[in-house]
């Protein structure tokens, strides 16, 4: 039996995976929304303007300004993370780094002697929001 060909062959079933699909479909919508890509890149200037902002030494740098970016980059930040198309796109993506976590637990245990017949994946920690604590993963933030 060769490893590397049952790599491949597991490689060609994750392609196959319905999450695997549904991400890359909610990928092509939110790459081709240009409402959302406008918010991304103003979102993106924003960093930029506060990191600039924030460099600055002594008396130059201004911490109203600073506050002001802050409060602007949150409220672009939650435009994007309620647009339609970033809510199916996180959701696919959380599905799939989900699988692709559980098949990498799954060879881990392997190469730790588990049986791969009967080990056990441990369900992921679940801190502060349900999609496991990260504010990325579900958007209401």
């Amino acid at each position: 039996m060769d490893t590397i060909k049952m790599a491949r062959e597991l490689g060609r079933a994750i392609q196959a995976d319905e999450r695997y699909k549904a991400y890359f479909d909610a990928k092509e919508i939110n790459d081709a929304d240009e409402g959302l890509q406008s918010l991304i890149g103003e979102f993106n200037l924003l960093r930029q303007k506060i990191t600039a902002e924030m460099n600055k030494g002594g008396e130059e740098r201004n911490p109203e300004k600073i506050d002001e970016l802050n409060t602007e980059a949150q409220s672009v930040y939650s435009q994007i993370m309620g647009n339609e198309s970033m809510i199916m796109f996180t959701a696919a993506k959380n599905a799939m780094d989900n699988l692709i976590r559980d098949v990498s637990g799954i060879i881990s245990l392997c190469c730790d002697g588990e049986d791969p017949d009967t080990c056990q994946i441990e369900p992921e920690p679940i801190s502060g929001c349900a999609s496991g604590g990260g504010c990325s993963g579900c958007g209401k933030h």
